[in-house]
């Protein structure tokens, strides 16, 4: 396994950005891990950080170098900074950034596939948002998605003013959220109204989380609509000891072909 730093010019965002990139190494002296090699072209998946983390956090917080060592799969973590995952009213186009450019980027850096069956995304918190953002509003790009309490009843939020002075600076006024592209709620409707294909969903939130009721309302809407969504729940508040556990489940859950 390779942990990789890379440092490069965004056309989007007319800036240095940063991502952290894990690609499989065949090695038989990396002392109490096991290893695979890269293969030809690698499926990946795009791992997203929260509201006050950066590139650097799913390493720093987790195992995530050990738990993908064996698999044939690359891991590229983005920063964003508290963008959302969005073109922001007052701020930098992180949406076009995150679904266009970081891709393109990626596979021109790397030798990773560019096959939708290939291709998947998780997150926390606001990963977790940005995560289901991409695969309901790209569902031709990416295979299956993962959110780990997410904040995924972002019109709700809003409402609340749980996120301060963030939310007016990404979206302008939070009353247009709900029903807009920034709405994981009407995204999910127009993935199970289309005829086009439907991503994977992995979901999950702890029972005492602060995000646990806006996880309910996701749940319900997306398996009213017959959505492809696992849903797990369990006690566990918004802590990592709880997402470097979790992340595991969702290695296991990916459809990656030949494992």
């Amino acid at each position: 396994m390779a942990l990789l730093h890379c440092d490069f010019f965004s056309d989007t965002l007319g800036l240095c950005c940063s991502m952290d990139v894990i690609l499989p190494q065949a090695t038989t002296r990396q002392i109490g891990m096991a290893s695979t090699g890269a293969g030809d072209r690698l499926p990946t998946l795009y791992l997203l950080h929260g509201l006050s983390d950066d590139h650097t956090i799913w390493q720093r917080r987790t195992s995530i170098e050990r738990y993908v060592a064996d698999m044939p799969l690359a891991v590229v973590m983005p920063a964003v900074g508290r963008s959302f995952y969005t073109d922001m009213a007052h701020g930098l186009r992180y949406w076009t950034f995150i679904a266009d450019e970081l891709p393109a980027i990626c596979r021109s850096f790397f030798p990773l596939s560019h096959r939708r069956e290939d291709t998947f995304v998780a997150g926390l918190s606001m990963g977790g948002y940005g995560a289901f953002k991409l695969a309901l509003r790209c569902p031709d790009r990416y295979a299956a998605a993962a959110s780990l309490s997410g904040a995924l009843d972002m019109a709700a939020l809003a409402a609340a003013d749980d996120h301060g002075p963030d939310i007016e600076l990404v979206y302008g006024d939070p009353a247009a959220i709900a029903g807009s592209d920034h709405d994981l709620l009407h995204l999910a409707e127009a993935v199970a109204a289309s005829d086009g294909p439907k991503p994977a969903l992995y979901q999950w939130c702890g029972t005492d989380d602060f995000l646990y009721p806006a996880n309910l309302t996701f749940r319900d809407r997306a398996l009213g609509l017959g959505l492809p969504l696992t849903y797990t729940e369990g006690p566990g508040d918004h802590q990592w000891k709880h997402w470097d556990e979790q992340i595991q489940h969702v290695l296991a859950w990916l459809p990656l072909d030949g494992r």
